[in-house]
């Protein structure tokens, strides 16, 4: 009987540690091939109400050489105005807040965008990488509590909005690359807003050598079927003299101009804007662009286009 018991308790002492051993390689993979962070989002529209989701955007901030944000603080301001009258479910950044990822840019930033009324959805830039991700995710709780990771996705029944934020600089790793792909299978068929830093390289030929160079974002991310839209900033482009919005393949992109410096095709004019996406029920998109201090969008920056039916 002794030597039963022995046996026994020898195995099962080997069968705890092979499942602790499961649980420890869980842990050494790669930090986007875990959990992913999902919220899951309703639409606040009635039902006779033809709007499915309406999304306001926050372009580049990164001012220099003060940590002064003008731009964003009239935005924040005129955002949270028009809502009260034109229902705004939430607003997405594209990076490049904070100019350098130094804490002072941060602290200032963080003042103007916990004004905003409505639910904050970012993602890091190049700059935002000249400091690290935990001071990153530090003031991104503040400016959202919810957010967990820098790479997010927020899931409705008839659509997706997947934030992918950079690995370094404007740039994936293959594994980045590899995350946002995943996900775009895992909710295909339904479309997929991606929300990247930059486009990838080519599609502004403004500056066609600047923007996302993976080659698995490059062939194998862009080949997807369901994914609708491409949604960047990074260029700091005026939107009166560039080619901002357009469709390439089956992909429409979105050019999100800075708030608070110009750069292409040159620094000689600033307007600061924000742009305001209506996706209707039917599948009806709307882009409509503000300068700030103007009650009306610019007719000519308008830009719409049809999803395939959102059933």
């Amino acid at each position: 009987m002794n030597q039963f018991w022995k046996f026994l308790i020898l195995s099962l002492s080997m069968l705890i540690a092979a499942c602790q051993g499961n649980v420890d390689r869980s842990k050494t993979t790669d930090a986007k091939s875990e959990a992913v962070s999902e919220f899951l989002i309703s639409s606040s529209h009635a039902d006779n109400d033809p709007t499915l989701f309406r999304v306001a955007f926050l372009g580049d901030g990164e001012p220099k050489p003060l940590a002064e944000f003008p731009g964003m603080a009239a935005a924040v301001e005129q955002i949270n105005a028009l809502s009260q009258t034109l229902p705004i479910d939430f607003v997405i950044g594209v990076g490049d807040i904070a100019h350098k990822g130094t804490e002072i840019q941060y602290e200032a930033a963080t003042e103007v965008l916990q004004k905003l009324s409505l639910p904050f959805y970012p993602i890091m830039g190049n700059e935002e990488h000249n400091s690290t991700i935990d001071r990153y995710m530090h003031y991104a709780k503040k400016w959202n509590s919810n957010l967990e990771q820098p790479s997010y996705v927020l899931n409705h029944e008839k659509l997706a909005f997947v934030f992918a934020s950079p690995d370094h600089g404007r740039e994936f790793k293959n594994s980045g690359a590899t995350w946002v792909l995943e996900q775009l299978q895992r909710l295909a068929p339904k479309p997929v807003v991606l929300i990247v830093h930059g486009a990838q390289k080519g599609v502004y030929p403004e500056n066609a050598d600047k923007g996302i160079g993976n080659k698995v974002f490059r062939k194998q991310v862009i080949a997807q079927p369901n994914l609708a839209m491409v949604i960047s900033g990074d260029l700091h482009m005026d939107m009166d003299r560039v080619n901002h919005s357009k469709k390439i393949g089956h992909i429409h992109y979105l050019h999100i101009p800075a708030l608070e410096r110009t750069k292409i095709p040159d620094e000689t004019n600033h307007t600061p804007m924000f742009r305001l996406m209506t996706i209707a029920k039917n599948g009806q998109v709307k882009i409509d662009t503000y300068a700030v201090g103007e009650s009306s969008p610019r007719a000519e920056h308008e830009y719409s286009f049809s999803l395939k039916p959102i059933e």
